[in-house]
This record gives C-alpha cells, structure tokens and sequence, in this order.
C-alpha cells in the first residue's frame, strides 16, 4: 500500500510540473498563467455501447472538471451536436459513444465545431470506436479500433514521447484490459505506444501501435488514450493522469497559440 500512495503522490505533484511546462512553451513563462483554465465550457456526451460504462465515465469525469473551474454540460443524446448556438459556445467536447449511428446533422455539427477550433478529447471506443461508417469523423479523430486480440490481457504502455506537456515525468506502465490494435492517421503525434506479443494472433507479433495521441483538425485541438476499456482502467494513475492532462490540453484549443502537433510515423528516407 505504502508503494501506491507514493506513486500516487508522485502523480498528483507531477501534474502542476506537466502543466507549467505546457504553459511554458505555448504562452511564455509558466506563472504568466493559470494553471487552472477558468471559464471554460465543455459539452460531456455520453451513451451508446453501455459496456463501456459511458454513465460510470461521467460521474468520474464531470465532477474533476467542475472542480476544474469549467462549465460543463451534459448531454446522454447526439441530439446536442445540432444546437448551433452552444457548439459554438464551446472550448471542448468529451465524447463516450461507442459503435451506434450518427446522423447527417449530428456529424456535420460536431465537426464544424472542431474544425472552428473546439477542442476534443476521449477515450477507448467512447471516441475511436464511435459510428463506424463516419469516415469523415475518423479522419478527425485519427484512428479507428479494428481488434483486441486476447480480449482483456496483461500489456505494457511504453511513452515514446517523455517531453509533451501530457507524458512529462511518466514512465512507461502496465495495464490488464483490452489492448486495442488501431488503424491510424500517421500524421498524429504519437504519445505512447504498445506492442503486440503475437500470443493470440501470431502474425502481429512485435507490431508496435499507438496508445497516446495529438492531432489537430482544422482549428480544433485533438486529444486521444485508447485505455479506458472499463472504468477500473482509470485506477492506473497513470492512465487517469495522462487523460486528465490530454483534456487540459485540449480544452485550451480556442485559447493558446496555435499548434502544429505533427510527428509523422513514415517520412522520406535519411
């Protein structure tokens, strides 16, 4: 128990460091600014597959952002996607909705928002295995789930990327739940990633795939952790503290400089 306090202290001290180096490098000098946003607002969407536990989410979730200082709404239909007055109004939108259908309307008003410059931000399938047929919403969000091979197993979580604002001060960290094998867009700059025994499927052996990852979209600032399989996920400090670090993050999308956050798998040859 002594070792998880401690590492838990760790964490909850490394988040103010995270931070002051994100602020640092968007907007001058880390005390030139809050270190908690105030005045942002944040849709919260929750539903679909409820194996996720998309209810369960919101209730960890929602509360840590209010004490945040932000507005939060929140909303269990795609239905707020189609009110243009408040996607406007909005600095971020969280989204748990796995699988399930969006329609026309709901699709083209979240990704007008993010391309305006609200931010986005999610988890597992809540966020990249959502409305399968959209590829114009996958194209935003920079990845798609394809399969868990193994179902639930025990995997490492390398950070590839130690000098982000979001993986400062973590090392890498093991997680039992499923361990997502991902198409993704190869502009993403790529946080953590895991690699693949071959185990359960033989011919993936060694394959590495990200975990962790920015992007941009139009304006719009995007954050994503495939972890988050079920809610005792987030019982990994480090698995809630990279989430929570990636909403900070994104959140300030309409608000700090703009970023180019590019870190390309496949480029010209040396």
């Amino acid at each position: 128990m002594a070792n998880i306090m401690n590492r838990r202290d760790f964490l909850k001290n490394s988040t103010t460091a995270g931070l002051a180096v994100a602020f640092a490098r968007e907007g001058g000098a880390a005390g030139s600014r809050s270190l908690q946003p105030q005045h942002r607002k944040v849709l919260f969407v929750y539903g679909g597959w409820q194996g996720h536990a998309p209810a369960a989410c919101r209730d960890l979730f929602v509360p840590w952002m209010r004490q945040q200082g932000f507005e939060v709404v929140v909303s269990d239909s795609l239905d707020a996607y189609t009110d243009a007055g408040l996607m406007r109004s909005l600095d971020l939108v969280i989204q748990i909705w796995t699988m399930g259908t969006i329609t026309h309307e709901q699709v083209q008003g979240l990704i007008a928002a993010v391309r305006g410059g609200t931010g986005m931000a999610g988890w597992h399938g809540g966020m990249c295995d959502a409305f399968r047929g959209q590829t114009e919403y996958q194209f935003m969000t920079g990845g798609q789930w394809v399969a868990h091979p193994g179902e639930i197993t025990d995997y490492t979580v390398n950070i590839t990327n130690p000098d982000d604002e979001v993986t400062s001060g973590l090392s890498d960290f093991s997680m039992h739940t499923e361990q997502y094998y991902m198409l993704v867009d190869p502009n993403n700059k790529v946080l953590a990633t895991t690699t693949f025994s071959g185990n359960h499927v033989h011919w993936i052996e060694g394959c590495v795939v990200p975990v962790i990852w920015k992007k941009v979209y139009g304006k719009g600032r995007i954050f994503y952790s495939s972890l988050g399989h079920k809610i005792d996920d987030f019982a990994v400090p480090e698995a809630l503290e990279i989430q929570k670090r990636g909403i900070l993050w994104a959140v300030e999308s309409k608000h700090a400089e703009t970023v180019h956050p590019i870190r390309p798998v496949y480029g010209k040859p040396a």
